[in-house]
């Protein structure tokens, strides 16, 4: 039994696997789109360039300015093994659409799997679990938001149901608790705050199952791993919440707009495959391009033949995981660190996955049968007509989608007492209808492809040579999409945006920023792609009140690359020189060189001599020097003033402070006439965020301990065998129940 689902097991990757491809024939770029495209490949590849160079983990990346803060975003997760492994496999791949491919196909295998497993850790059967694993990656959102383009909501999705399996595994005893910890560390590493919010969720309803069917033993290791697992969040997100205050992300409330919030309406067309949601999107558009709303073909249709008696008491975890995700899909737009709630309906579906998994194991009902096909045919009929009414011009796309999902239906119906034949029917309708849903939505435009050129090799030899040291782009993405349009044989011959200057070899001032830093963007007028306005050129070159110097020289620039659509007219300070200028595009570079070439520090005071200022990396520099008189004392670095950094002047401790634009400042104490400034820089609260997952990966191992001091005590003589092998016998733990209509009595070592 344990090699049937094994196989069947990767059966299910298998089949993933090969769907994963089937959005790539009519749209090579399908998975290179949106912030995949400016912000995740990209920085994938440049963080396994630093970490193949030796850096690890990368938490502050000076060259990337307001993208730089990689602790205070989170998002990329460094701490994550996997994501770390991951990083260096797009750095090796040398070509970013096929990385994403590759990657992005690694994670909805890992969806799938994950899903399986928790399916049949409810007891479903084989081949319905794998049905159901198989339709949720290429759930609407899941497939055309998170895949696409979300990657981080993809990863730390693909955690949860293995987060999910483990530790309700673990809670009845069949598996060693540490795993469950691990795999609970690596959601919460990830990186994604909603992988964080779907393990609370999940913890929640499994501390409800247990509680409720008085099950105290899994209930207390449920809530022990829940503890150890938690002790791993301050170090990925305290963070991003302690930098917040000098970001655009200062305020957190709780509010409605409407933007991404899902309707009732669109949860009764989950399987409908052309129905498109009307729900405020980007760009001010008033519905979606994409069906974001739809879940699987067969989960609406076959409602009216299913054995509800089937979800007994033991799948009461998945009822609330569902119920509290369905909640929060409701809800309102924004709601503390968490915005558009169409993120969650792939943690709603997920749940609904699970129960929908159990109940069709029970079979389908085939009493009053012609009752049960009036309402399968209301519900197909109302579901075409929800579909048309939302957007009429897609009568005929619709109705070809009724024809299938109904033909699949009475398949379905027809096959359903005949085993593995009927999930192989569901696994069949699934591939078919991703086949007409990506016919018609061969992209999600509801967001930008923008097109970038994703051949390493090709973007260095367009950039590397061309932009050379500290690169500023005073450039908008907007017009140069309204001048010259986006495309490799566009505007991307000229300008970059969001990270894609790091896989050029380009140190540019301008990358995409998830948090940003606004003294900084207010100067530069840069938005989270990097773009900026005409206004930054002149604020670029007004002088400052450190010695008349302007910002160019504070951030320590080389190369300045103008649009000549954003500054048809300008002025060549003294110092620099037009090395490139067409219609499109001026390029200046300074003529002369840069004081301290091996460090950040950018200016000194006129009462100030500097002998020698050495970077050892991002994160450390020391700076020695000599005070001549009483004048000003200070020092002024390219380095943006992030939470975290710590100055001290010949061993004390001094203050440092926001400089122009948010830059780091030193002031020399009074009295000192020479010495040494180190400066170093770790994300605030680094230490106890530190400390406190140590104390989780301690907690986590004594419980693993424990559980193998238990097994070896109680040896195999008390176990009992359940599907696909044995498990030890919790002692008090057995509860007899009784599945449906069925008279036999099965034992749930819960």
């Amino acid at each position: 039994m344990r090699r049937l689902g094994i196989l069947t097991g990767t059966l299910v990757c298998a089949v993933v696997a090969v769907l994963a491809q089937l959005p790539l024939i009519g749209n090579r770029i399908f998975y290179y789109w949106d912030d995949s495209a400016a912000q995740f490949l990209p920085m994938w590849y440049h963080l396994g360039q630093l970490v193949a160079g030796g850096h690890w983990p990368t938490l502050l990346d000076l060259h990337t300015w307001m993208g730089g803060n990689v602790a205070g975003e989170a998002l990329f997760g460094v701490y994550n093994p996997l994501n770390v492994a991951n990083f260096l496999l797009v750095f090796g791949i040398g070509d970013l659409a096929v990385a994403a491919a590759v990657v992005k196909t690694e994670f909805l295998i890992m969806l799938a799997l994950g899903t399986y497993l928790v399916c049949r850790e409810y007891e479903a059967k084989r081949h319905v679990s794998a049905a159901v694993a198989i339709a949720l990656p290429f759930s609407g959102f899941t497939l055309y938001f998170d895949t696409a383009a979300w990657a981080s909501g993809l990863i730390s999705f693909a955690y949860l149901p293995f987060v999910w399996w483990s530790v309700r595994k673990a809670a009845r005893g069949a598996l060693n608790p540490f795993w469950a910890f691990l795999i609970g560390a690596g959601a919460i590493t990830s990186g994604n705050p909603y992988g964080v919010l779907g393990v609370c969720v999940v913890l929640l309803g499994l501390l409800v199952e247990f509680g409720v069917r008085k099950r105290w033993r899994g209930f207390r290791t449920t809530l022990l791993l829940g503890v150890c697992v938690g002790l791993v969040v301050p170090l990925v997100f305290l963070p991003l919440a302690l930098t917040g205050p000098v970001t655009w992300r200062a305020g957190w409330g709780i509010l409605n707009d409407g933007f991404l919030v899902p309707s009732g309406t669109d949860l009764m067309a989950m399987s409908v495959p052309g129905y498109l949601p009307r729900i405020t999107a980007f760009d001010g558009a008033e519905s979606l391009r994409v069906p974001a709303a739809y879940f699987a073909w067969f989960a609406l249709p076959l409602a009216p033949w299913l054995n509800y008696r089937a979800a007994r008491r033991a799948t009461l975890g998945a009822v609330v995981v569902a119920a509290v995700f369905l909640a929060l899909t409701l809800g309102p737009s924004s709601f503390w660190m968490f915005r558009w709630p169409l993120r969650l309906i792939e943690y709603f579906y997920l749940g609904l996955g699970v129960l929908l998994a159990v109940v069709l194991s029970a079979g389908l009902r085939t009493d009053h049968r012609r009752i049960r096909i009036v309402l399968t045919a209301g519900i197909l009929l109302g579901g075409a007509y929800l579909a048309w009414a939302t957007e009429p011009k897609t009568l005929s796309w619709n109705l070809l989608g009724l024809v299938v999902v109904a033909a699949f239906t009475a398949a379905a119906i027809w096959v359903s007492r005949r085993g593995t034949a009927f999930g192989a029917v569901l696994i069949t309708g699934t591939a078919a209808v991703l086949g007409l849903q990506l016919a018609n939505f061969p992209g999600n435009f509801n967001i930008k492809p923008y097109y970038y050129p994703h051949s390493v090799q090709a973007l260095k030899d367009t950039f590397a040579d061309r932009y050379q040291g500290e690169t500023l782009q005073i450039a908008s993405i907007k017009t140069a999409s309204d001048t010259i349009g986006l495309g490799p044989d566009k505007a991307w011959r000229y300008f970059l945006f969001g990270y894609s200057y790091q896989v050029a070899g380009v140190d540019a001032v301008n990358s995409y920023a998830g948090m940003g830093f606004s003294a900084f963007s207010e100067t530069l007028c840069f938005d989270g792609f990097g773009s900026s306005c005409a206004e930054a050129y002149p604020n670029l070159w007004r002088p400052t009140s450190f010695g008349g110097a302007p910002l160019a020289d504070l951030i320590r620039l080389r190369t300045v690359v103008v649009e000549n659509a954003l500054v048809p007219e300008l002025t060549v300070p003294d110092g620099w020189q037009v090395v490139e200028h067409d219609e499109v595009v001026t390029v200046l570079r300074r003529t002369g060189p840069l004081p301290w070439p091996q460090g950040t520090l950018a200016w000194a005071g006129p009462g100030l001599s500097v002998s020698d200022d050495a970077s050892e990396d991002s994160q450390a520099e020391t700076v020695r020097f000599t005070a001549n008189g009483p004048d000003s004392r200070q020092l002024v670095f390219a380095r943006l003033a992030w939470p975290g950094y710590e100055a001290r002047v010949n061993g004390q401790e001094v203050p440092v402070s926001l400089g122009p634009s948010g830059l780091l400042t030193v002031e020399l104490p009074p009295g000192t006439t020479s010495g040494e400034l180190t400066l170093s820089w770790a994300p605030p609260a680094f230490w106890p965020g530190i400390w406190l997952a140590v104390a989780g990966l301690l907690g986590g191992l004594a419980l693993g301990v424990g559980h193998y001091l238990t097994r070896r005590k109680h040896g195999t003589e008390n176990v009992v065998s359940r599907g696909s092998g044995t498990v030890p016998r919790p002692r008090g733990d057995l509860l007899p129940e009784f599945d449906g209509d069925s008279p036999t009595t099965r034992i749930h070592p819960l």
